[in-house]
């Protein structure tokens, strides 16, 4: 493997297990029904929560999958947009499988964190329905369920990467240039020109002579 693709697959790696280190923190420490506070006097009321470190873990989270999902597509290109020797149909298909399903985890996996973390913010929120009064809190799991799609989505974008850069290296090698180049050379058939003398044996004309 190239020094080049190795950084890059090596820092997507870290900051995707940095993404899921922080959101399973942010699931840990985040805040609980029994933590959460109804205060309500004559001129104002609200559901009232204890300070904790799931809003900025969960947001931390969320920013670190963003930044290695850019930096693992950039350095793969768009499968639509890409110059050179095109893949072959099984690379492409894998690359383009890993590709869609890449950004489909990376949407719910970023939505997730962003939900949690907005959801364990210390200020006041309240829900009046039918005459009862609401607090919102996070479901468990779904920090979790945020960091194991965030590990699925880099894990997706990495071997994309590399299924792409690995059809063009083989794509772009001499060895594949020159099977090409024989292969072509082969199949042509060989052209006489017009004005070229036929050479024949003098036994075989005279054989067609006599009979």
């Amino acid at each position: 493997m190239e020094r080049k693709k190795l950084v890059i697959c090596v820092v997507v790696a870290l900051l995707g297990a940095l993404s899921a280190a922080a959101g399973f923190g942010a699931e840990a420490t985040r805040i609980k029904s029994s933590q959460v506070k109804y205060n309500s006097t004559d001129s104002a009321s609200g559901c009232s929560y204890p300070r904790s470190p799931a809003f900025n873990l969960g947001f931390t989270s969320a920013v670190i999958l963003m930044i290695a999902q850019i930096i693992i597509n950039v350095a793969g290109g768009c499968i639509c947009c890409r110059k050179g020797p095109a893949p072959s149909q099984s690379n492409w298909i894998i690359a383009l499988v890993c590709f869609v399903v890449s950004w489909f985890t990376f949407v719910i996996a970023f939505l997730l964190l962003l939900t949690g973390a907005a959801l364990n913010d210390e200020t006041s929120q309240e829900r009046i329905s039918a005459g009862n009064s609401y607090c919102y809190i996070v479901k468990p799991g779904v920090f979790a369920g945020g960091s194991v799609l965030s590990l699925v989505s880099l894990g997706l974008g990495i071997v994309y990467y590399l299924t792409l850069n690995s059809a063009k290296h083989n794509a772009s090698s001499p060895a594949a240039a020159t099977a090409q180049t024989a292969g072509i050379a082969m199949g042509q058939p060989p052209v006489q020109r017009a004005g070229d003398p036929v050479f024949v044996h003098e036994d075989t004309y005279m054989r067609r002579q006599f009979t």
